[in-house]
């Protein structure tokens, strides 16, 4: 089946005049991965139909900038390239040129301050001659087309939103985020026309397995046994959601795109099938996935992307 077909229907994001997958690639650059191995990885995921793909320099000192470049050969003008702007207190077109060499591209789709969670921060990227400015200034001379922001503070996205300098606003959905994200902000979003791309469906993997997030390990509880290797088994210690109940709470939920980190084919697999899968759920099903999802993520460190972290 030819990639126009798969992942179907699309949506429109926001008022960009993209027709967006629900599904888009979010990082999973390693440095521990060879640069072949992450390409094709990613590459998979484009041939499965997905089209957004997000990246930033900070993502691995420049090394996931490096495998988007190379995995989007070929297939540049069906995709939607999101980059960042990591540096908030330094000029933006520097960045954005050093960020466009290593995508060898001479534009993206959007460049969006990457983590702007700060008021303060905000305040002096909207001053006369500040950061938006300055992006604006670059989508002039075509280095991007479209502009906004990447947060993990409601206030700021509400700010950014009604100030109307978003074309696209990047934030947490999933079954564990502050509530306001859901409540609040994604619905101003969508009457303001602006375009949703939403990430920690599975809360940094937090909700899927023992982990204090982004794969990296908990001490597991030994099981008694000794397996056919002659070392001790292990066993999952802490609750945990599916993969499945994960997506489908965010789908549910409906940004225009959930960006995930599918590093593995198999874990593209399982994504995958789950939105074949999908159907709405119940009011219910959701409240039942949100109280489970508390329990999943308890002792796993803090949730960094919400306000209170330690919620």
């Amino acid at each position: 089946m030819s990639d126009q077909h798969r992942f179907q229907p699309r949506r429109e994001l926001g008022r960009t005049g993209f027709m967006a997958t629900a599904l888009g690639i979010g990082d999973l650059a390693d440095r521990n991965v060879s640069l072949d191995a992450c390409v094709a990885t990613i590459r998979r995921a484009i041939d499965a139909g997905l089209n957004v793909i997000d990246t930033a320099p900070g993502y691995e000192d420049g090394y996931s900038e490096q495998i988007v470049g190379e995995a989007i050969k070929g297939a540049r003008e069906r995709l939607f390239v999101i980059d960042k702007i990591d540096r908030l207190a330094e000029p933006v077109a520097p960045q954005i040129d050093a960020s466009l060499q290593r995508l060898q591209l001479d534009h993206t789709d959007a460049f969006v301050f990457h983590g702007l969670s700060s008021m303060d921060i905000y305040h002096n990227l909207t001053q006369p001659g500040g950061g938006f400015d300055q992006l604006r200034g670059c989508m002039t001379t075509g280095k991007t087309r479209l502009r906004g922001i990447s947060s993990h503070n409601p206030d700021v996205l509400r700010a950014a939103i009604t100030a109307g300098l978003c074309d696209i606003v990047m934030f947490p959905i999933g079954p564990f985020v502050d509530q306001r994200y859901i409540d609040d902000i994604l619905p101003l979003v969508k009457a303001s026309g602006v375009g949703t791309i939403c990430f920690k469906t599975f809360g940094a993997g937090k909700l899927l397995g023992d982990t204090t997030g982004y794969n990296q390990p908990m001490q597991l509880r030994p099981r008694g046994k000794i397996s056919s290797g002659g070392a001790e088994e292990t066993e999952a210690v802490l609750p945990r959601l599916s993969v499945r109940e994960c997506l489908h709470y965010t789908m549910t939920i409906d940004p225009d795109v959930a960006l995930l980190g599918l590093s593995f084919p198999n874990e593209q697999d399982q994504a995958f099938a789950a939105a074949r899968a999908f159907a709405p759920l119940t009011r219910v099903e959701l409240e039942d996935i949100r109280h489970r999802a508390l329990a999943a993520r308890k002792d796993k460190g803090p949730c960094w992307w919400n306000p209170d972290p330690d919620a």
